[in-house]
């Protein structure tokens, strides 16, 4: 079985003998349930995770004891790199759904930078990606109404999985319009709106999980975000 290390998720330039090196330290995690924890805010870090298929949530508590989506993370994505420079994992992450993961101890990948000096610079590489695209990311949805962040997401989404390989038109959304909610700073029932409405106009299909992206061009323009889908594509092309 080979991992999910590919060049989606580590745009790796090594050799077959130095990524056979990286395999042997990758463990494959047992398939997470829906609402499974991969971890839990405070507990010890000790692995990077990259996922194989399905998809993961972070959150982290708030006051009220709700939970506060931070990120969806999707195959051959990773996950844990924001806990490199603490002895814990700052936030929670769990399944969405049925997920797969590869696990990487970091304390193995720390002893293959000295054999693989150019892996470093890889995971700095995507350490660079994962804080740009959360910047952008939020600068999209700050001080945009409800409809503009609900599009800017489904945008965001189609572009991250054309950029792996899949339809940037048909995909599966896992999140709840509850959680989706909570990711954008939205009421559910504005959520449920949105969608009603997007659906309206023939912009989206919505069968269940599965969305269909019926007129892209009109979801870019709700969202404002032609220049930025760009840039992802260009991005996509040079990785």
């Amino acid at each position: 079985m080979t991992c999910s290390l590919s060049s989606l998720c580590l745009p790796l330039s090594l050799n077959l003998e130095e990524i056979d090196k990286l395999d042997k330290i990758i463990k494959r995690r047992q398939a997470l349930k829906k609402g499974d924890h991969l971890f839990r805010q405070g507990d010890n870090f000790e692995s990077i995770y990259a996922v194989r298929s399905g998809s993961l949530k972070s959150y982290i508590m708030t006051n009220n004891g709700e939970e506060q989506i931070t990120n969806l993370h999707l195959p051959s994505e990773l996950v844990g790199l924001d806990s490199i420079d603490c002895k814990s994992y700052p936030i929670s992450t769990k399944a969405l759904e049925t997920t797969s993961v590869c696990e990487i101890p970091y304390s193995n990948l720390q002893e293959l930078y000295t054999k693989l000096p150019d892996l470093r610079s890889q995971i700095f590489s995507c350490m660079s990606k994962e804080l740009r695209d959360d910047k952008q990311m939020m600068l999209l949805l700050s001080k945009k109404n409800a409809e503009e962040k609900v599009a800017s997401l489904l945008a965001n989404l189609s572009a991250r999985f054309k950029r792996r390989g899949y339809s940037p038109y048909t995909f599966r959304l896992s999140m709840s319009r509850n959680e989706i909610g909570s990711y954008l700073g939205l009421a559910v029932e504005t959520v449920s709106r949105v969608f009603t409405r997007f659906q309206s106009m023939d912009i989206i299909a919505v069968n269940g999980k599965e969305i269909h992206i019926a007129n892209k061009n009109q979801l870019l323009k709700i969202a404002d975000l032609n220049d930025y889908l760009v840039a992802i594509d260009k991005k996509s092309i040079a990785s």
